[in-house]
């Protein structure tokens, strides 16, 4: 999946996690997570 965000983090050359699928249902507000960019996985804590 290609976001506005996906081009220019690209174009930047900055780590950056994209198009995670449930990610919306899965992290529920409060909830800690971490991201790793470089890697491309987000992490629920």
């Amino acid at each position: 999946m290609m976001s506005h965000g996906a081009v220019i983090t690209r174009e930047y050359g900055l780590p950056a996690v994209v198009g995670v699928v449930n990610a919306t249902r899965l992290i529920k507000d409060g909830q800690r997570i971490r991201v790793n960019g470089a890697e491309g996985y987000v992490e629920i804590l």
